[in-house]
């Protein structure tokens, strides 16, 4: 059996190169970290997490807890490592950033048939089967290298920011509680209250407070998903109160009432000494992060232990460009997986890697493809990834949108989601999946 390259150690190229390998597919894994690294960057482990460490709800009633679910059923070395490394975040999947990054390197680097080549690619490999996830962040060598092998077509760009850690031992507890929202599950999140005249000055400084240069920043460049929380701030005085400020289901228990506005902080490592503030995403200058943010009274004396970053996210022009294997069109024997694709989020980065790796072992067996149903989040995906009936392309998280709707009436939202969430999960099971050998 052919030797499979795949570019990149992050969550895809990681959660590929473990599917290949557990099918008794040898791969060599190149990675330019450490010797080269991007601005997004800190550590030399693999698959590190740049922006939250939250890979959002664990629920079956919302689209990604399914997507989870999904990939833990088909063996994913991601999940299985977040799982291990999870830190408490109610009803969400958090996880010490750095346990998990070490323990994905560890296992990957573990694997015998899993060989791992330091050094920047370049160039794409000339023969042979090629997995690219070389991330958001592909460097420009590589990405004039993919882009020569789209002829005519070209990437397109959002910008994505990643919000500030403190420590916990500087947020005043006197002015902040711990509690999840509606009190569902355990109380993991530090809640800052602000009153109305304290949010409203907060909001004044935030929309006029000074950002980093970026060349060809715009408001409109931004991912939706992942909005710095200055430009979120200068769409209304309330964006903040509907969105990461809303205190609904948060009760101050010196009050016994909401707040007018709170600023949730999650935890980021297992110790529960450094602390995130959740959808904080920013590129303020940092002594401006520190200026405003600092205004919020449970942080008047907060020590930020990293600021907020934003850089440019690549992506392809995937409906035009890929098939539903993550595969190009004009050269199937190159796949692609990760953020590049289009997919947006930690979880969606790797279920790409693992079906396209999914695909390739099959392929170079000789076997046919399994065709991931449409009701199942894992295809959904990449159906959408692949549809060229859209137009205007755009990066998408996994969404019940995305899967066709029951052919029975199901009353209320939940019970809704949680029905497509069982479909979903029967179809799977009912796959034929060669998960090669357990290794985890």
């Amino acid at each position: 059996m052919e030797r499979v390259t795949v570019v990149g150690a992050g969550l895809a190229g990681c959660e590929a190169a473990w599917q290949l390998a557990r099918r008794g597919v040898e791969v060599c894994l190149r990675e330019m970290k450490p010797e080269k690294m991007t601005p997004a960057h800190h550590s030399p482990d693999f698959a590190e997490l740049v922006c939250s460490n939250s890979l959002r709800s664990d629920q079956l009633e919302n689209a990604v807890g399914l997507l989870k679910e999904e990939l833990r059923r088909c063996g994913s070395l991601i999940l299985s490592c977040a799982d291990e490394t999870r830190v408490q975040a109610g009803g969400a999947l958090a996880v010490d950033r750095h346990g998990f990054s070490a323990l994905v390197t560890r296992r990957v680097r573990a694997h015998p048939l899993i060989h791992v080549e330091p050094g920047e690619v370049t160039a794409l490999p000339p023969e042979g089967p090629v997995v690219v996830a070389s991330g958001p962040l592909t460097s420009e060598p590589l990405a004039a290298a993919v882009g020569a092998l789209f002829p005519g077509s070209r990437p397109l760009n959002f910008y994505d920011a990643a919000a500030p850690l403190v420590t916990f031992e500087s947020v005043d507890m006197e002015r902040a509680w711990f509690a999840s929202r509606y009190d569902k599950g355990t109380a993991d999140y530090i809640n800052c209250p602000l009153t109305q005249q304290e949010y409203a000055d907060f909001w004044r400084e935030l929309t006029q407070a000074e950002q980093a240069p970026v060349h060809g920043f715009e408001d409109s460049g931004v991912f939706e998903g992942c909005m710095p929380v200055e430009v979120m701030a200068r769409r209304g005085k309330d964006t903040l109160r509907y969105g990461p400020l809303k205190p609904r289901g948060l009760a101050d228990p010196r009050t016994g009432r909401e707040p007018y506005a709170v600023v949730q902080l999650r935890r980021d490592n297992a110790q529960g000494s450094i602390y995130n503030l959740v959808g904080f995403q920013t590129h303020l200058r940092w002594p401006e992060q520190k200026r405003v943010f600092s205004m919020i009274p449970a942080l008047e004396r907060a020590e930020f232990v990293r600021y907020g970053v934003m850089h440019r996210n690549t992506y392809l022009d995937s409906p035009r460009l890929l098939d539903r294997y993550y595969r190009a069109r004009v050269c199937p024997r190159i796949c692609f997986a990760g953020q590049m694709t289009g997919v947006e989020g930690y979880v969606e980065s790797a279920a790409s890697g693992l079906l396209a790796a999914v695909e390739l072992a099959r392929r170079l067996a000789g076997q046919p493809p399994v065709d991931f149903p449409r009701e199942t989040a894992l295809g959904a995906l990449a159906l959408y990834v692949s549809n060229e009936s859209i137009e205007q392309f755009q990066p998408m998280n996994i969404n019940f949108g995305l899967l066709p709707p029951l052919e029975q009436r199901v009353k209320g939202k939940r019970n809704k989601n949680a029905a497509l969430s069982q479909r979903a999960l029967e179809l799977l099971a009912r796959l034929e999946l060669d998960c090669g050998e357990e290794t985890l």
